[in-house]
């Protein structure tokens, strides 16, 4: 999972540098890490060329909640974390809900979508993640807020419009599928914050991770056995491994440093450089291509998420999530 709950706390083995220099590599290792998010929708398009996304998704959790297990054993020294019953329950369903179903949906979304799009259309968590803490009563939409979400409703609109008029059904079933599954992400991060502030980003990430991973592998085992892994080229395996380690597992625990070092409300805007990756690398690589309806409705949807989100101050800022 590349999401950000790791923005509320570091682990201990991360110990602020001097700080200068920690502002600074901070800033770097963002911006190396927003790129790599970016770049990671066309990697996964070049493998959705020769592999299934179930097949995608079997391997990418069998590595990351390895990886996840064996982090958090370093972290506590060997010794695993005895959660309250009533927060292992909570962090078990949450941990189906932001890997079994939203990391799921958002692997076929892209599949059947572009990487420009879907970049475009996850960056609109934050918009569902204050109206998730609105309808809980947690927050109150202020009428700037309000405005931001309505332009950013129209801007997703605007985007979707050429698909629609074209009738490309399966990339607008795709935008659909990212769009809820930026929602669910949304859940998922309000949800969890209370957990993350009892038993710290590391712990939660590596639970819900070995929770959420039983039910992905269960369901995508038997299509990913008969997926035609004998097209895999080195290249591929490299990518892949790129994706589930580098970006998804390390891009976690970079972006959670950068937040700690810099602070959620400087580090969040560096999302927004996202959609503009995925755009150019889009455009080198898959041949993907904008017209000026398409850019105008990108345009207007990131400044409304942006407004909703940075209207009230630092204090509200939520990052978006990412896949």
């Amino acid at each position: 999972m590349q999401g950000v709950e790791g923005a509320h706390r570091g682990h201990p083995a991360m110990a602020p540098a001097p700080a200068g220099g920690a502002q600074q590599l901070a800033l770097w290792a963002g911006l190396v890490t927003v790129v790599v998010w970016g770049a990671n929708f066309v990697v996964q398009k070049a493998l959705f060329a020769v592999l299934p996304p179930a097949g995608f998704l079997f391997v990418r959790y069998l590595i990351m909640p390895a990886s996840a297990a064996v982090l958090l054993m370093w972290v506590t020294r060997g010794r695993w974390l005895h959660l309250p019953r009533a927060d292992a329950l909570r962090l078990a369903g949450l941990g189906v809900v932001g890997h079994g179903l939203h990391v799921s949906l958002v692997t076929f979304g892209i599949h059947w979508s572009t990487a420009f799009s879907s970049a475009l259309i996850l960056a609109c968590g934050p918009v569902f993640t204050l109206l998730i803490l609105h309808a809980a009563r947690i927050e109150r939409l202020e009428r700037a807020q309000v405005l931001g979400v309505a332009l950013a409703c129209c801007g997703v609109l605007a985007f979707l419009s050429d698909k629609l008029v074209g009738k490309q059904w399966a990339a607008t079933a795709g935008d659909l599928v990212l769009l809820f599954s930026a929602s669910l992400f949304s859940y998922y991060t309000v949800m969890t914050k209370p957990l993350i502030q009892r038993h710290g980003g590391v712990a939660v990430m590596a639970y819900a991770t070995l929770a959420g991973s039983v039910p992905v592998v269960l369901v995508s085992a038997w299509p990913a056995w008969h997926a035609p892994w004998q097209l895999m080229q080195p290249a591929h395996w490299a990518l892949l491994l790129w994706a589930s380690f580098v970006s998804a597992f390390l891009g976690w625990l970079v972006w959670g440093w950068v937040n700690e070092r810099r602070g959620v409300a400087r580090t969040a805007p560096m999302m927004y450089l996202m959609p503009l990756v995925a755009g150019v690398a889009g455009w080198l690589f898959t041949g993907e291509r904008f017209g000026a309806v398409k850019l105008a409705g990108a345009a207007l949807t990131l400044a409304g998420v942006a407004w909703a989100q940075f209207s009230a101050g630092p204090a509200r800022s939520v990052p978006p999530s990412v896949d």
